[in-house]
């Protein structure tokens, strides 16, 4: 691997970028792009988030970075974080710390200009490589060469580095998911291991979010593999337990043979129970939003589907049910079905008629009942009970018609008895 990053490397041509570094380099002062910017970059990933290491302080990146005409927000000021904003675009700038105090979940830190003891607090070797404004690599813990090789590996003892910031545990699985190869780093498994009680004291939101990035990564099989190992996946997901990740590489393939987007929230539903209660408690246990919310429990209370379900049936199970729900159920079971059809015919067929039918959902559209109340009333009916139950029964009997009867046909069809 080059000691310099690429020429054509974006943030090399960032003016703005390069005059920030700038002037948080005079008077003796330094400042480097540090973390998954230079990682992304020796790999030829896209880049996304730019951090600059600097040694000024917190307050004295403010006064240069609003003298160089950027504007500034103290998203992080405690911890030497200031967030400097250029044309539209957010850089962070940390002052070089090491932490001082740690309870698993916050650090207290001192500020201080040792771009050694900087490295060495980071979580793992691959995060913690710096670059210089021209793309000199700057290397202090032996990370180019695990990026080399894809190894994951806690920078010092994993267990020290866990210890900091139990969050460094689904950290080490995700990124594992995201760069690493063959088996995982073996202290930092055992580590897990030990350690994942920690993991209690974690807010939802921040395993959440640690949890929906793995399930980004376009293979996150392997390390879904090794967290169930180590207990890591049954601690923060009890509910698969007994479910299993057996049904991931079938739709991690499927995925990729039939073109379908990689949804993290539909992969976690392959590892859990369609149990819509169940799944209201893991939603609110993990702080999920009220839409991630919705399409789990939809997920769950979509009706299994018989593949040699013909159209017209379909077409009204899936008025009742929710669309993406019963997209998902489709999708799983195509998954399921792909996977068995090498030599087997039933399996084969199976998977021909789940996809017909997925197909049918992904052009089909969910029409309006076009009779309402207001309709009814309008027609003599008084609100209360019967009204309810009779439009009830036109709706019933519209989507029998396979939504073919028009309003004024509903109508006239509607019961003569008016009364409450």
């Amino acid at each position: 691997m080059d000691k310099r990053l690429i020429s054509e490397s974006e943030w090399l041509a960032d003016k703005d970028l390069q005059k920030l570094l700038a002037v948080l380099s005079q008077d003796g002062e330094k400042a480097r792009i540090v973390g998954g910017a230079v990682r992304n970059t020796l790999l030829g990933e896209a880049v996304s988030d730019i951090d600059i290491a600097t040694t000024t302080l917190p307050r004295e990146t403010v006064k240069r970075a609003r003298k160089a005409g950027f504007r500034t927000a103290p998203t992080g000021i405690d911890h030497g974080t200031i967030t400097v904003i250029a044309e539209g675009r957010a850089y962070e700038v940390t002052t070089l710390r090491s932490d001082v105090a740690t309870d698993g979940r916050r650090a207290s830190v001192t500020f201080g200009r040792d771009w050694q003891r900087d490295a060495e607090r980071r979580d793992f070797t691959i995060n913690a490589l710096y670059a210089e404004a021209g793309g000199e690599i700057v290397d202090l813990v032996g990370g180019v060469a695990d990026l080399e090789s894809r190894t994951l590996r806690f920078i010092g003892e994993a267990e020290t580095r866990i210890r900091e910031d139990y969050l460094r545990i689904l950290r080490f699985f995700r990124f594992f998911a995201w760069y690493g190869r063959g088996r995982p780093d073996a202290e930092g498994l055992k580590a897990s291991a030990r350690l994942k009680d920690g993991l209690e004291k974690l807010s939802a939101e921040r395993v959440w979010s640690e949890l929906r990035k793995l399930l980004g990564a376009p293979d996150p099989s392997r390390a879904l593999l090794w967290m169930r190992q180590t207990g890591v996946l049954t601690k923060i997901l009890p509910e698969t337990e007994k479910w299993g990740i057996d049904a991931i590489p079938a739709l991690l393939e499927s995925e990729g043979a039939l073109g379908w987007e990689a949804e993290p929230l539909l992969r976690m539903a392959a590892m859990l129970p369609p149990d819509a209660v169940r799944m209201r408690k893991l939603a609110a246990r993990l702080r999920f939003s009220r839409v991630e919310t919705a399409a789990l429990v939809g997920w769950a209370l979509a009706p299994a589907i018989d593949a040699g379900m013909d159209e017209k049936r379909f077409r009204k199970v899936a008025y009742r049910a929710d669309t993406k729900g019963l997209s998902w159920r489709l999708k799983l079971a195509l998954a399921s079905a792909r996977s068995r059809a090498v030599g087997d015919d039933a399996a084969l067929s199976e998977a021909a008629g789940f996809a017909r039918l997925l197909k049918e959902l992904e052009s089909w559209r969910k029409p309006s009942f076009p009779v309402s109340g207001k309709d009814l009333l309008g027609a003599g009916f008084k609100p209360g009970k019967a009204m309810g139950n009779e439009l009830a029964a036109l709706e019933e009997r519209w989507v029998q018609s396979d939504f073919l009867l028009s309003r004024a046909e509903l109508l006239e069809k509607a019961g003569t008895v008016k009364e409450v």
